[in-house]
């Protein structure tokens, strides 16, 4: 006989989403062991429920109590499951957080993952939301994904293509977003690795940690006047301190300031769009695709709108990054999309863009 599942009532959210918004759940349910979700299915009082399910809790708006259960994944585990002559594959539980999955892989040698360095929330959010930053998506690394279907009871295993990876975008984010729980992802990492620094603030911190390196050098040291050049001495442990570095300038630690890190996507416009507000605005940010569209700088956008800093209420947009949303101390989800509306007006008006929120409005 099974033992009953350990639900938790009119639980508290509070300390589970990175915003710090305070809101009640009817349910609650650490998801410990992925043999727990079929019994969560039979139990007819919580099947009846609504559900969310809950990674880390950092791409997420609460704006009111949850009137349903919460399945929070909080199984763990990383392992090595298989080698080519091209790919190591590392499987990692859904329960994992996202940045030590990454020091894992670089403490067992393995590159591929560094650009995506210090990104909060969870593994199994990575493939829903096909994180990205500083050139590299976790979907081009995607193996599978394997997830419980509660609609059909069963554990099913997607492909890289089966998972339709997006620019923030998944098959998960669509029809099986209510019936699909992330159980494990499986990445695949390069043998042969090649280092991802095409962004030029990547470049610059990359430089700057290599005259640091020189300057720590005793005078007299031989080796010091010809130490190779940065190029030459990148490794994806390098690429992921300089990471690490930028972030924490850039981006609040949210255990201090409540926020979801990028609160918008980057806009995508065609060439005649940008070549028009280039021609207003010359020191547009954008980054040209390969389909011949431009991705914009969507906190650069922002930032020219002169939100920077600026509140409404207890909500604001951080002064060292117009991209990031933060809540000033008790703000409610109603008041962060408010100020997120606000902006969104302000950039549509100015630009003719539309801006797009990354996180799940729940």
């Amino acid at each position: 006989m099974q033992s009953p599942l350990p639900v938790e009532h009119d639980f508290s959210l509070l300390k589970f989403n990175t915003f710090g918004i305070d809101v009640v759940a009817k349910a609650y349910l650490s998801v410990t062991d992925p043999a727990m979700l079929p019994q969560v299915r039979l139990d007819s009082r919580l099947a009846a429920l609504p559900r969310l399910i809950l990674g880390g809790g950092s791409n997420l708006v609460l704006t009111r109590d949850f009137p349903g259960l919460v399945l929070h994944m909080t199984n763990k585990g990383i392992d090595v499951v298989g080698r080519t002559g091209h790919t190591v594959s590392v499987r990692a539980a859904a329960g994992e957080p996202w940045h030590g999955l990454v020091q894992w892989t670089l403490a067992h040698g393995f590159g591929g993952l560094e650009n995506l360095s210090l990104i909060p929330g969870s593994v199994g959010a990575s493939p829903i939301q096909n994180i990205g930053a500083y050139g590299v998506e976790a979907g081009s690394l995607i193996e599978s994904v394997r997830y419980y279907d509660f609609d059909t009871d069963a554990v099913i295993t997607l492909d890289r293509a089966g998972c339709r990876f997006g620019y923030r975008d998944s098959v998960f984010k669509h029809h099986l977003r209510q019936r699909a729980v992330i159980i494990d992802v499986t990445f695949g990492l390069p043998v042969v690795w090649q280092a991802q620094v095409q962004y030029a603030e990547l470049q610059q911190e990359l430089r700057k940690m290599q005259q640091d390196i020189q300057q720590d050098m005793p005078q007299n040291t031989p080796q010091k006047s010809s130490l190779p050049p940065a190029s030459a001495t990148i490794t994806p442990a390098r690429i992921s301190e300089a990471i690490v570095a930028i972030r924490s300038r850039k981006l609040p630690d949210p255990a201090r300031i409540g926020n979801a890190g990028s609160f918008f996507k980057n806009p995508l416009v065609s060439a005649a769009h940008r070549q028009r507000l280039l021609a207003q605005w010359p020191g547009l940010i954008c980054f040209a695709q390969a389909d011949g569209s431009y991705k914009l700088a969507a906190g650069w956008l922002i930032d020219q709108c002169g939100w920077k800093g600026q509140s409404m209420g207890a909500a604001g947009v951080y002064d060292k990054q117009a991209l990031v949303l933060i809540n000033r101390g008790h703000a409610t989800g109603t008041d962060i999309l408010r100020l997120a509306n606000a902006i969104q007006e302000d950039v549509a008006r100015r630009f003719g863009v539309t801006l797009e929120p990354e996180p799940i409005i729940v």
